[in-house]
């Protein structure tokens, strides 16, 4: 008899549990803090810049960030109503420092599988693909050159930033030709002025800045196939939720929609080019 009284209770004990559970998971998910908030607690938005013109510059008298990555960056600060603060890093240790929790985002990263693995994308601010710009004068740049394969010579040099996207792109495509890896963006720009190097490959904006700037002697090719092509993104811990991602992805889209990207894009340009004169 007791065991017949006993049952309909037993039966709703677990509906209870599972109540009381959800009860707590709810009060659990409405008190949890979201990424961007601690950032606000903090007051500041660490971004981790690698210089690449047009994309992060920076001043090297002053120590000033300008590009239109940077400009990005501020202005998501301003959306946070935080201040934010640039951390100088390089293209070797962009992603290794946000995975650190040196920075909050990383700017201008190339939307890649094997960065992914390691952290979260935004949607791309803009598409990339990469240039190949050399000496229309050097014989060893065939001239009717039109593909990766024509310039893979043994006796040509190829200059490109350390553990950018088009170092790992170059390093996939080329069999013969020797790659010289170096640590910046002028440093790749120098060695092909003097002729350490044949080729600079790089992004293909920036290799029309570096050709723009160079009109008399400087050709860029945008290979076919084409080596890579890419969005261009923030990089984000990759702890992040799905709701604090899309904190950031609806900003950016209406920077874009808006056609405010390609306004800062053509201002990050113009400073580039005024500053080659």
């Amino acid at each position: 008899m007791l065991s017949k009284m006993l049952s309909p209770v037993l039966r709703v004990l677990p509906a209870l549990a599972l109540m009381t559970g959800l009860s707590t998971a709810a009060a659990s998910a409405e008190t949890a803090e979201g990424y961007w908030q601690g950032v606000q607690k903090a007051g500041v938005l660490r971004c981790g810049a690698a210089v690449a013109p047009p994309y992060v510059m920076r001043d090297p008298a002053s120590g000033e960030y300008s590009g239109f990555f940077a400009d990005l960056c501020r202005e998501f600060a301003d959306a946070l109503k935080v201040k934010a603060e640039f951390v100088d890093t390089s293209w070797d240790n962009i992603v290794a420092g946000l995975q650190a929790g040196k920075w909050d985002l990383s700017l201008a990263l190339n939307r890649t599988p094997a960065r992914a693995m390691a952290v979260q994308f935004s949607i791309p601010a803009m598409e990339y693909q990469i240039s190949l710009a050399y000496n229309k004068e050097n014989p060893k740049v065939p001239s009717g050159a039109t593909s990766v394969a024509d310039v893979d010579k043994k006796d040509v040099t190829l200059a490109v930033m350390s553990g950018t996207a088009q170092d790992k792109a170059i390093t996939a495509a080329i069999k013969n030709a020797t790659i010289l890896r170096l640590p910046g963006n002028d440093e790749t720009r120098l060695a092909l002025v003097s002729r350490r190097a044949d080729i600079l490959v790089d992004a293909s904006d920036t290799n029309q800045l570096f050709t723009q700037s160079n009109p008399e002697w400087a050709v860029a090719l945008n290979p076919t196939p084409a080596l890579a092509k890419q969005g261009v993104a923030f990089g984000m811990p990759h702890r992040l939720s799905a709701a604090d991602v899309e904190v950031l992805n609806i900003f950016l889209e209406e920077k874009v929609a808006t056609g405010h990207v390609d306004e800062l894009i053509r201002k990050a340009v113009d400073e580039v080019l005024k500053s080659a004169q």
